[in-house]
């Protein structure tokens, strides 16, 4: 075993945004073992401050590229249930159809250029053009699938138009959904092609447990990506359900010398987000094909391996496909029309909670009887991650000291361990009220 450990990996490749690595043994005592978060705050919530209820989605929308379909869906339906606006059964299924195809979009990032060259000992998916080109061609192919299928719905993939306080500014016709839907299901050969890869590369992944308790969105009717309340499951599947009004009292945000962003706990000492996060608490509502391929890939609940985030994204691409194949189909018999925007009915307060790819994002604001908004909280998946991953941290570092592992091989497993999060470190940082005392 050894007994002098320096590993310092200063902004960690592979991730949005900012992060460190810091581990220091001496003597086989540990001095340090650390997840450092030194992205600068971004003061979104402070923008959203005496913009009109129709502007606060568009300005929300941009912290991050990525999520922005979620960032979206979470502040109109957050702004909606301020001001008492209730959308109408097309909307809502149009937006679940937009929030499967971010999430499919984002997974199939992450999984095949993000996660993959680590299980093939590459740098980065360049590398992979030459040793695994039809690999990278499938990906490519199931990326510009996901952009058209999130474009035709949101008007652009990302920071979309369309979707506004009350409905859509423009839907899609059925034809147009009758084209998405058939390259949708000409997809399904790649997705069981990106099945067969995961399950030649999964002996790659290392076999480290840390139970911990995992939250996510979830609703009686279905998985929960778009609408529900709050669900925690602990590792002995001891549940807790929480209104989506009340969610301060399961986010318990505080500050950490570690983190420009909030830290989150609940029950424990720390919860996990995500995709996990919602495998563990969703399973039974996850489609039918999506639990065949979590089967074949010896996966069931309650995992409790942080690096199995990565596989339950790829249970979700097919759950996500499967459903919007359901949703697309409904659509189409039933038709689709121009509806007018829902208006207010009253000003208030109102909170929402989306599922987007790295897990739960909550969204509240305040407007006044003018439709200004006077206060704002946005809390991000990735704050509510960074407590577990330093937990993580402090049960692997023993682990892979045990274990006999070299100094680059635990630099490479705590790298897997942050990138197995899917985290967005910047969109993260949250306003912190500062005190000067003079």
């Amino acid at each position: 075993m050894l007994q002098n450990i320096n590993i310092d990996v200063h902004h960690l490749t592979r991730v949005e945004g900012h992060g460190n690595i810091k581990v220091n043994v001496t003597d086989g005592v540990v001095e340090t073992c650390e997840w450092q978060v030194p992205e600068a705050p971004r003061f979104f919530e402070a923008m959203c401050r005496g913009r009109h209820y129709s502007e606060v989605g568009r300005i929300t929308s941009r912290i991050c590229g990525i999520c922005s379909i979620g960032h979206t869906l979470a502040s109109v339906k957050a702004t909606e249930a301020a001001l008492g606006i209730e959308v109408t059964p097309q909307t809502t299924k149009l937006r679940t159809l937009l929030k499967h195809a971010e999430n499919f979009d984002s997974h199939v990032l992450h999984v095949y250029v993000l996660v993959a060259p680590d299980l093939l000992g590459a740098p980065s998916a360049f590398a992979l053009v030459e040793t695994h080109a039809e690999v990278v061609a499938r990906a490519l192919r199931l990326k510009r699938l996901a952009h058209e299928w999130g474009s035709l719905i949101g008007g652009r993939t990302t920071h979309p138009t369309t979707v506004l306080p009350g409905g859509f500014s423009k839907v899609p016709t059925v034809p147009e959904l009758s084209a998405m839907r058939d390259k949708l299901a000409a997809a399904v050969p790649d997705l069981q092609a990106t099945l067969e890869t995961i399950a030649a590369l999964a002996p790659g992944i290392p076999a480290f447990d840390r139970p911990t308790e995992y939250m996510a969105v979830s609703s009686d009717s279905e998985y929960g990506l778009y609408d529900g309340f709050v669900q925690t499951i602990l590792p002995d599947g001891d549940r807790a359900r929480y209104d989506v009004a009340d969610y301060r009292s399961c986010t318990n945000e505080y500050v950490s010398p570690l983190s420009t962003a909030k830290y989150t706990k609940n029950r424990l000492d720390s919860y996990a987000a995500g995709a996990l996060a919602r495998f563990n608490v969703n399973y039974d509502m996850l489609h039918p094909e999506a639990k065949k391929v979590a089967e074949s890939l010896g996966m069931g609940p309650i995992c409790t391996n942080p690096y199995m985030n990565s596989v339950a994204q790829v249970v979700e691409i097919v759950h996500s496909a499967h459903e919007a194949l359901r949703l697309f189909d409904e659509l189409i018999a039933e038709g689709v029309t121009e509806e007018p925007l829902v208006m207010p009915t009253r000003s208030g307060t109102g909170a929402a909670a989306v599922e987007v790819p790295r897990g739960i994002l909550f969204h509240e604001y305040t407007f006044d009887d003018e439709g200004f908004c006077t206060e704002a909280d946005c809390i991000i998946p990735t704050g509510q991650n960074h407590a577990n991953i330093q937990a993580d941290f402090d049960a692997l570092l023993p682990w892979l000291m045990a274990s006999g592992k070299s100094e680059d091989e635990m630099r490479l497993a705590f790298e897997m361990l942050v990138r197995a999060y899917d985290p967005c470190i910047s969109c993260s940082t949250h306003y912190l009220d500062v005190e000067f005392v003079r």
